[in-house]
């Protein structure tokens, strides 16, 4: 029998740590792309976030500098308005651009001609010979007194130099005062918007690659490894890359596996990749660490369970079979003594009470049933017979006096009559089981023959509330009495299957603030009761909207359902804070405080979204509260 129960041990515990190691093997597996996607997300958003800084930073810089240049070309105006253009020289030019802090100055007359300016190079130029001064011309043209022009820094007609020039038109006369500025500034700000600049600023993991390629041409614009080389495998084809937006995995260099994730800016797409076999690495190094720990679990369950069912049940056994075989042959004197646990002890007490019994047949199971200790009744009546017979402790299982037991027994279908209003109901998830009253369960175990019915009632209310409370351990917490994690997600995919049409729901994730400092400063026993406070802060919530849980530690969860639109979550959110305000917790004999707490929720009204993903979603958007303003919420 040992070598039978080894055998299967065995084989169970090796089925079960292969199905566990290949279950670990897909978490994981999914656990590390779930990482990575998340990783190259968030690198991706920052490039996003550093070019639209860039942008706003230069465009701030373009308006300033332009108003700034627009007011030193109407100064230079003013001052040349008074002044005979025609007598100034080149010297005269160049110290009144050094007062007024331009690169250069010119005087243009109304036939477009520079008549003056502080580069004597330029004197004499015909301002409609070429695209770049030519446009100065509709200052002359419009007649407008005050009129300007700001062109954009671009290649200067005489020399090609990258200039900025604004032009005003003239007061009084016809004509034009130009002012040109080096655009030093401008140019620094845009080259550290280009992308080969910022992809300096984020480091890549090892092999790893960001780009960007245009999404009309195809054509690469940057890469983390410089454009020095050509990149035509498929992880760098725009078509192929519009399906990495989710992470997928394409065909890179020399045939390699990248896992690749892509997200669209603008006319661009930005992506990030890694090569696959580093994740299947850290997939292997874990799979075959997992291998190694269950191996050692089984050898050493294998050997526990090998000595307990020796120790404990093997040994009990053949003492028992030794003992039956010696009364089976006549010796009735002998004594069933086995123990070692309370059940051979229970089995040798009913064998030896049995072998020693001499009375009549109710006084014998009657004894049997007192000694063995357990609250159990039989009854049994023949077919035609008008007399139940029943044992002494059918009335105080069943909850009647001995007058209704003594009545019952006297008419066979009084009897049956009240067993099947008695059995009418049994006990849900239980067989056999009924309640009786209020707190009291017994089981009825029932055959019936062509000689007649017979029964058995034994009282479980000991086992019904141990199994009712050990499930309530099972998906409560101990500590604050949410429901655990587990079983909270469990009961939100069936209210977000279930979800009516037009209603919606959301999850929300929450996280103590400052709660590692509340137990350094004033003790687990304040921070324990810290978490029950803010625990029944949140069961007060209506439970036709609410599902609470707690995940770990200070990180709680809540399912926010049945609700009209994204407006009822936040609803219900900004009561939790009131509700959560109004409470103070007692952290000292002097001191009182308001817990401190960050969320983030997600809503859905599809009832095919994944609670897992709107978990994450949740975590996200409670994440960047952290980052941003704790003690707050935010949605996804």
């Amino acid at each position: 029998m040992q070598k039978i129960f080894i055998k299967h041990v065995t084989a169970i515990m090796t089925a079960a740590s292969f199905l566990i190691l290949f279950i670990n093997f897909l978490f994981y597996w999914h656990m590390l792309e779930v990482r990575q996607f998340t990783t190259f997300h968030t690198k991706i958003d920052q490039v996003i976030h550093t070019l639209e800084n860039n942008r706003q930073e230069l465009s701030l810089m373009k308006e300033s500098l332009d108003e700034d240049y627009l007011t030193r070309a109407r100064a230079a105006a003013y001052v040349l308005d008074r002044e005979d253009v025609l007598s100034l020289s080149v010297v005269e030019m160049q110290y009144l651009a050094n007062l007024l802090n331009v690169d250069e100055l010119h005087v243009i007359d109304e036939s477009g001609f520079i008549v003056a300016g502080s580069v004597s190079e330029y004197v004499g130029i015909d301002m409609s010979k070429h695209p770049q001064t030519n446009a100065f011309l509709a200052l002359l043209e419009s007649g407008e007194e005050g009129a300007y022009l700001i062109q954009e820094p671009q290649p200067n007609a005489a020399e090609a130099k990258v200039m900025q020039y604004v032009g005003v038109a003239r007061n009084g006369r016809k004509g034009v005062v130009q002012v040109g500025f080096e655009p030093k500034r401008q140019l620094e700000a845009q080259s550290r918007n280009t992308y080969d600049y910022i992809f300096m600023r984020f480091p890549t993991d090892v092999e790893g690659e960001i780009f960007v390629i245009d999404c009309d041409s195809g054509t690469m614009l940057g890469h983390s490894n410089g454009l020095g080389q050509q990149y035509t495998e498929n992880c760098y084809q725009l078509e192929r890359l519009y399906d990495c937006m989710e992470g997928s995995y394409r065909k890179g260099k020399d045939d390699r596996l990248m896992y690749v994730v892509s997200e669209r800016y603008d006319d661009v797409l930005l992506c990030a990749a890694l090569p696959a076999d580093i994740l299947f690495r850290e997939l292997f190094r874990n799979t075959l660490q997992t291998f190694l720990y269950l191996l050692f679990i089984m050898i050493a369950v294998i050997l526990l369970l090998t000595y307990l069912v020796r120790k404990r049940v093997i040994d009990g056994i053949h003492r028992i079979i030794e003992n039956l075989t010696a009364i089976t042959n006549g010796n009735l004197d002998t004594t069933v003594s086995v123990g070692g646990n309370r059940e051979f002890q229970a089995l040798s007490g009913g064998i030896n009470t049995m072998v020693k019994s001499i009375v009549s047949l109710s006084d014998r199971i009657s004894a049997i049933i007192e000694i063995s200790g357990i609250p159990l009744a039989a009854f049994e009546y023949e077919n035609g017979s008008s007399h139940v017979f029943v044992t002494s402790g059918l009335g105080a299982l069943l909850d009647i006096s001995d007058e209704k037991v003594a009545a019952l027994c006297k008419d066979v279908s009084l009897f049956d009559s009240f067993m099947k209003k008695i059995t009418e109901e049994p006990v849900e998830g239980e067989e056999d089981v009924y309640q009786i009253g209020d707190v009291k369960f017994v089981r009825i175990h029932m055959s019936e023959s062509r000689e007649g019915k017979r029964g058995v009632i034994t009282d479980v209310t000991g086992d019904i509330m141990e199994k009712r409370e050990m499930r309530y351990e099972n998906i409560h917490d101990p500590l604050t009495g949410l429901y655990k994690y587990q079983y909270f997600k469990k009961m939100t995919e069936e209210i977000l299957r279930n979800i009516p049409e037009g209603k919606g729901c959301a999850a929300v994730m929450l996280d103590l603030d400052y709660f590692k400092e509340i137990n350094d400063t004033y003790g687990h026993d304040v921070g324990d009761k810290y978490l029950q406070s803010f625990s029944a802060v949140m069961a007060s919530m209506p439970k036709e909207h609410f599902l609470t849980a707690r995940r770990s530690g200070d990180e709680f969860c809540m399912f926010i359902f049945d609700c009209e639109s994204s407006g009822d979550i936040i609803k219900y959110m900004d009561e939790f804070y009131e509700l959560l305000g109004r409470n103070r917790v007692v952290l000292s004999d002097t001191q009182t405080g308001i817990i401190g707490a960050s969320s983030g929720f997600a809503w859905t009204d599809n009832k095919n979204t994944d609670i897992s993903e709107l978990l994450n979603r949740a975590d996200e958007a409670l994440y960047a509260v952290k980052r941003e303003k704790k003690g707050t919420y935010r949605g996804y």
